[in-house]
């Protein structure tokens, strides 16, 4: 790489830097944070299942408001805030003795973390120049499925060697590292009026929205149909211990390893990606990853042993990397920078209350029809859905949304 790409690549190296030192937090916090809600209520389940019903019901009740508040304000500096504040807030567990105090703090950390994501999208997308989105994508996968490992990894032996308050003492650091490298990193937002934050302001924000993507249709189709994957996954994610343990048999040692497999898995699909970037374009990136991930759940609908689901673990894994980094980028190129905090917010206002809705209902038909049944149907619906949305996404007249910078004038001839 020549000293001038170099120069060009500074500002995107230092935000993936921040960017996976947090991952690596978030899964090191994650890990730790099931292990001290299990101590602090003497091995409640319901206890531990609470906290993946938490980040939702925030989402639901931050997400009208949230995009609103980002687009118009300094994005760098939402940033900066959220990391310190979760590194705060993390170091408050320290001194959590019941179970009604660690809740208000998951609390806290999930409305830091529902400001976090749109304002990172979009500062993430202002930082990148457009001609090294796709590869920035790649490499942010790659440390993405790292953390993946990393993460539960560095819990692991933390919590062995010390106490699991330790190794959130030390999780709050991971953010404090992230917050250091984003302060190198310049302030790219326009100065600009800061509206107030009212219930107009935020009906004519959604109104906006709505516009826009009543207009550009094709951009949402595309991107709902890849949140559909994301629903369908975490619904079925939802249900993975009880259908690997009671219908396919396997024991949790059997589960442990799968998840490890499926790790190594996302960093290999990470790594292939990178080599093949500048060979693939966005819309195979897209459509390669969701029909590969849909054919991994088909195969972990229909299995009946090991083999079977580590087969599709490794498919899953491999593959997510792709979909992924394709969507991403594509969601970056696609969406005006000036609307993307309340764009962002307004699908995740959507894919949480979908996520919840879905969920609910699958839990209750579980009482009434077998489980396998329902991870069929869910695995065929989705590759059904994956069909028709890779012929869509491959018809030429829609070529323009994937055509990247230094493609137009191949595209236009």
């Amino acid at each position: 790489m020549s000293l001038h790409n170099l120069k060009e690549w500074k500002n995107p190296i230092i935000l993936l830097i921040s960017l996976s030192s947090a991952h690596i937090g978030s899964f090191v916090y994650l890990a730790a944070i099931n292990v001290l809600v299990y101590k602090i209520t003497d091995g409640s389940a319901a206890a531990v299942a609470g906290l993946w019903v938490i980040s939702p019901i925030i989402n639901m009740m931050t997400k009208l408001w949230t995009g609103s508040f980002i687009d118009y304000r300094s994005k760098k500096k939402i940033v900066m805030i959220t990391y310190v504040l979760r590194a705060l807030l993390i170091v408050t567990m320290f001194f959590a003795t019941n179970i009604t105090y660690l809740y208000l703090i998951l609390i806290a950390l999930s409305v830091a973390q529902s400001f976090f994501v749109p304002a990172s999208v979009t500062y993430s997308t202002m930082i990148v120049p457009v001609e090294k989105r796709k590869k920035f994508n790649t490499f942010r996968s790659v440390t993405s499925s790292s953390a993946f490992i990393i993460g539960p990894a560095i819990a692991g032996v933390f919590i062995l060697l010390t106490t699991v308050e330790v190794t959130l003492l030390l999780t709050s650091l991971f953010f404090v590292i992230a917050a250091l490298f984003i302060c190198f990193l310049p302030d790219v937002d326009k100065k600009l009026e800061i509206p107030r934050l009212t219930v107009n302001r935020v009906k004519e924000d959604f109104t906006i929205v709505f516009s826009f993507l009543k207009k550009e249709k094709y951009v949402s189709f595309v991107y709902l149909g890849y949140l559909f994957l994301v629903i369908i996954s975490y619904i079925m994610d939802a249900q993975e211990v009880a259908f690997i343990q009671t219908v396919v048999g396997l024991s949790e040692t059997d589960y442990s390893f799968l998840l490890s497999i499926t790790g190594i898995g996302s960093v290999g699909g990470a790594l292939v990606l990178t080599m093949m970037a500048n060979r693939l374009s966005i819309r195979s990136m897209i459509a390669c990853g969701m029909f590969m991930m849909a054919i991994g759940y088909v195969i972990y609908s229909l299995s009946t042993s090991f083999t079977a689901v580590m087969s599709s673990f490794i498919l899953l894994g491999f593959f997510n990397s792709f979909l992924n980094a394709g969507a991403l980028t594509f969601y970056q190129n696609n969406i005006p920078v000036e609307m993307m905090g309340r764009v962002t917010s307004i699908f995740q206002l959507l894919q949480s209350m979908l996520q919840v809705g879905y969920l609910s209902i699958i839990i209750l038909m579980t009482h009434l029809i077998p489980l396998k049944n329902i991870i069929i149907t869910l695995s065929l619906l989705l590759f059904a859905f994956t069909c028709l949305y890779v012929v869509v996404i491959f018809r030429y007249s829609f070529q323009r949304y994937f055509t990247e910078k230094g493609e137009e004038m191949s595209a236009d001839e």
